[in-house]
């Protein structure tokens, strides 16, 4: 705003000289060697000389003589005239110097006064038109600048429009990103539990690959000691059958001793059936005891075979009886010492107990479930390594369910060396063998790892696996074990399940 006032003030100071030089003439006045330049305005509409009167009444001196001559003569005088002379002469011209100053300065108040009024008539004129033209360019700015700020307004609010959308985007994008970043940290967790994992696994694989290394090469070893013996065997089956020739030799010499055999057997057979009807001694009524302490109450103390008569049943069985171990008066149900006895067997073979009582055997299901439940047992499993290490885990309570509900296991009561928790599965769990699958595994323990025993889903134990020698040191999956007691690489080469009653 400043600058346009200064615009038209600068415009209206253009006008008002042109105006004022517009009616005035220059005057030259030639005074001696000096020329006097005036700008006069123009006096057309001023009165004539003949009415101009001055208050104060200016006499000019006017020269006789032209310029030229009067320079002549000026130059010839000087040269004649005395000082005295110049004196007056200088004194003439000051006077008319000051007669000539007087009446430039009337000259000057005149054209002052003369030119005032035509001035402020001129600067009226041009306030108005100036002033009109300054409201039309005032009215024509304040439109315009009305039009602008309009403009400016619509622009502005569309720029805040834009704002906002834009805002509310950036909002967007920040929360999709922070998203995008909690999303890719879960990523990057699940990548490195992965890549934890997957070193994990490539461990175990590792751990695997040698493992079943080892067991490959024993295989391969008893492969080959299993050649040799085929191939000791086949030369065996050759000399039994080179003796079988020269045994038909001898077959008169048998048939005679046969003879001779049958004549003593029939003179025996008549000495008995003497002696039985000359005998007349009345047979003793033998006591039956229920189990092992019983026995032991009654004074036996030597480990042996014994027989019991079964709860609520008139049926007796010979039992192994450990007398010495923990106080005594223990009823074995299971034995393993050298691996003569097979185990892995049928349902019906674990039903009813096989192998020899002095030696490995598996007492029977159906015993062990008509001893266990007629009274409180407690469990004993004595357990001994190949170096010769013995240990134990004792529970309190134990017995087992009947066929109907496949012999489920339970026990209770923990306690022992052979490791700090329980290696028998927990209670409920059923019995499974080769041909009957009652685990919960879909891989079939019984199967897997060989054996009839409580699986569950294979679990942490299995007395009944494959019987391997102290000198093997392969780590295999189905031989005897109790996880822990010494974990997987160590199995047990002398295993003993025994029960008697808890209250001793």
């Amino acid at each position: 705003m400043g600058r346009l006032l200064a615009l038209i003030l600068a415009y209206l100071a253009y006008l008002l000289a042109a105006a004022i030089c517009a009616e005035c003439q220059q005057h030259r006045v030639q005074h001696g060697p000096c020329t006097y330049t005036f700008i006069l305005p123009e006096l057309e509409h001023c009165q004539s000389l003949r009415d101009f009167r001055v208050s104060n009444t200016l006499q000019r001196d006017s020269p006789s003589e032209t310029g030229s001559d009067a320079s002549k003569s000026d130059q010839s005088k000087a040269r004649i005239m005395d000082p005295s002379t110049q004196e007056r002469k200088l004194e003439s011209l000051e006077s008319a110097m000051e007669n000539n100053t007087q009446w430039l300065q009337k000259l000057e108040n005149f054209i002052h006064e003369n030119v005032r009024s035509g001035m402020e008539e001129i600067k009226r004129t041009a306030v108005h038109t100036q002033t009109a033209a300054m409201l039309e360019m005032g009215t024509n700015l304040l439109s315009h600048s009305a039009e602008q700020t309009r403009k400016l307004t619509d622009v502005e609010t569309q720029v805040l429009n834009q704002t906002s959308r834009l805002e509310i985007q950036l909002l967007e994008y920040s929360l999709f990103t922070n998203q995008l970043e909690k999303h890719i940290m879960l990523q990057s967790q699940e990548i490195s539990r992965l890549s934890d994992q997957n070193s994990f696994l490539e461990q175990r694989l590792s751990a695997l690959e040698a493992r079943y290394g080892r067991e490959l090469q024993g295989l391969r070893s008893e492969k080959q000691q299993l050649q040799e013996l085929l191939e000791r065997q086949i030369q065996l089956v050759s000399q039994l059958q080179g003796e079988m020739g020269s045994s038909t030799l001898n077959s008169t010499l048998l048939q005679r001793q046969q003879a001779v055999l049958s004549d003593t057997v029939q003179q025996l057979l008549a000495m008995v059936g003497h002696c039985n009807e000359i005998s007349n001694v009345p047979k003793v009524q033998q006591t039956c005891f229920s189990n092992c302490a019983d026995i032991l109450q009654s004074g036996v103390t030597e480990d042996g075979i014994y027989n019991i008569c079964l709860p609520n049943s008139t049926q007796t069985v010979k039992v192994f009886c450990d007398m010495t171990t923990r106080g005594g008066g223990w009823t074995v149900l299971q034995h393993r010492t050298n691996g003569s006895v097979n185990f892995h067997r049928s349902w019906s073979d674990y039903k009813v107990g096989f192998g020899e009582l002095s030696g490995e055997h598996w007492l029977g299901n159906d015993i062990i479930h008509q001893l266990t439940s007629s009274q409180d047992y407690s469990l004993h499993v004595q357990l001994k390594d190949r170096d010769g290490n013995e240990a134990f885990s004792h529970y309190e309570r134990f017995y087992i369910d009947g066929e109907d509900r496949n012999y489920s296991l339970h026990a209770e009561g923990f306690s022992g060396t052979a490791g700090r928790t329980s290696s028998l599965t927990h209670s409920g769990t059923q019995f499974s063998t080769r041909d009957r699958d009652n685990d919960h595994c879909t891989c079939k323990c019984a199967q897997l790892a060989s054996g009839g025993w409580w699986f569950e889903a294979c679990g942490p134990s299995n007395l009944n696996g494959i019987y391997y020698p102290a000198s093997s040191s392969v780590i295999r999956y189905n031989g005897i074990k109790w996880y822990y007691w010494k974990g997987p690489n160590v199995m047990a080469t002398m295993t003993t399940m025994m029960v008697r009653p808890a209250k001793l």
